[in-house]
C-alpha cells in the first residue's frame, strides 16, 4: 500500500471526532432564526428597521475586516459572526436612533468588545450587548426615545414609552399601577409586536419561532433560556402574589422588554457563557434574578442587558465551580 508523504499527514490531538457544524453554519442558522423578529420589526417600524439593521450589519462586517487586517490576522469575515453581531445590535436599538449612533455602537461592539480581546472565541462579553450598553450610557435620551408601532410605519412617527417604562414611571410617581395598562397593552399585542420597544423585542411570536428553530437545529440547548425564563416567572409570581397592585403578573414580565430576545439569542452565546450544563443553568438563574432585581428596585425599567453582561463576567468563575470530571483521573483530594 502506498503511503502519502509525511508532509501531507494530518497530525492533531484527540479527540478525533468530526462534526458537520462550523461557525459559519451556526451563525447562518442564527440569522435565519432572527428573520421572523426582523420581519415584524419592518412591518411595524418600516424604514427605520431596515436602516438600522443595514447600518449595524455593514459596519460590523467592515470593522471586523479592517481591524483584523490592521492586526495582521486572517480576514475572518466569512464566519458570519460579525453579521450576527450587527443584526443583534440593531434589534436591541430603538427605531428612531440616528444612524451615526448605530454605526458608533457597532464599532465599539466589534473593535473593542471583540477584536481587542482576540476575536471570536476570546471575548469575555457579548459584543452586541456591549455596543448597546455603550450607547445607552453615552446617549440615554436617544436610547430611551421610542416610536409607536403603526400599520403605516412609513408615515410620521409618534413618540411614546414602552410598557415597562409606563409601568415604572407610574409606580415612581403615584405608587399605583397606571390605569388601563392591561387594556392598553393586551397579551395579543405583546405576542404580535404591536407595542413600542426595541426593534427585535416587540414580536414575541417571532422570537419564539426563531427560538424553536435554534433548539430544533441544536444551535442552542434549553439550559440557559429555560432556567432564565423559569427564574423570572417564579420570582414574578411570588412578587405578584405578595402585591398585585405593585407588580406585573408573570406572563407580562416574560413578554415585555427584552426577556425573550435576551434569553434565546443573547444569553446563549457560546463564547461568553459556561460550557457545562450545571454551569449553564446557574448562568440562566443568575440572569433571571438580576433582571427581576433591576426591574423591581433599579433605576432602569429594563434589566436584561445588564444581567447578561454581569453573568458574562462571572462565566470564568462558573466554569471553575461547575467543571466536569476528567475521565481517567481520580477526584483531587483536599489537602489535610
Amino acid at each position: 500500500m502506498n503511503m502519502p508523504p509525511a508532509s501531507e499527514w494530518l497530525i492533531n490531538s484527540s479527540p478525533h471526532v468530526r462534526a458537520n457544524d462550523s461557525v459559519s453554519r451556526i451563525m447562518g442558522r442564527v440569522l435565519i432564526a432572527l428573520i421572523p423578529a426582523l420581519g415584524a420589526a419592518v412591518w411595524f417600524f418600516g424604514w427605520n428597521a431596515l436602516r438600522l439593521t443595514l447600518a449595524c450589519t455593514v459596519t460590523c462586517v467592515l470593522a471586523e475586516w479592517a481591524s483584523r487586517t490592521l492586526m495582521k490576522r486572517d480576514r475572518g469575515i466569512n464566519d458570519l459572526s460579525a453579521a450576527v453581531t450587527g443584526v443583534l445590535l440593531a434589534l436591541n436599538l430603538p427605531p428612531q436612533l440616528p444612524t451615526w449612533m448605530a454605526v458608533l455602537g457597532s464599532l465599539v461592539a466589534i473593535v473593542i468588545a471583540k477584536q481587542l480581546y482576540g476575536g471570536i472565541g476570546y471575548n469575555l462579553f457579548n459584543p452586541a450587548l456591549i455596543g448597546r450598553t455603550f450607547l445607552l450610557v453615552s446617549f440615554p435620551v436617544a436610547m430611551t426615545t421610542w416610536m409607536a408601532p403603526s400599520v403605516f410605519p412609513w408615515a410620521d412617527a409618534i413618540t411614546t414609552a414602552t410598557p415597562l417604562g409606563i409601568w415604572k414611571t407610574a409606580l415612581n410617581a403615584t405608587q399605583h399601577a397606571p390605569p388601563d395598562f392591561f387594556q392598553q397593552f393586551s397579551v395579543s399585542d405583546l405576542l404580535t409586536g404591536n407595542r413600542p420597544g426595541c426593534l427585535g423585542e416587540t414580536c414575541s411570536l417571532g422570537l419564539l419561532l426563531g427560538a424553536a428553530y435554534l433548539l430544533i437545529t441544536r444551535c442552542i440547548t434549553w439550559h440557559i433560556p429555560f432556567s432564565m425564563l423559569f427564574t423570572i416567572a417564579l420570582g414574578a409570581t411570588i412578587l405578584y402574589k405578595m402585591d398585585p397592585t405593585q407588580n406585573l403578573p408573570p406572563h407580562y414580565q416574560l413578554l415585555t422588554g427584552g426577556v425573550l430576545l435576551g434569553a434565546f439569542f443573547m444569553a446563549t452565546d457560546m463564547v461568553t457563557t459556561p460550557v457545562t450544563r450545571p454551569g449553564m443553568i446557574l448562568f440562566g438563574i443568575g440572569c433571571g434574578l438580576i433582571t427581576l432585581v433591576i426591574r423591581k428596585w433599579g433605576g432602569y425599567p429594563e434589566g436584561v442587558s445588564f444581567s447578561i453582561l454581569i453573568m458574562n463576567s462571572l462565566t470564568p468563575l462558573i466554569n471553575r465551580l461547575a467543571r466536569s470530571r476528567v475521565f481517567g483521573h481520580a477526584p483531587q483530594s483536599k489537602p489535610a
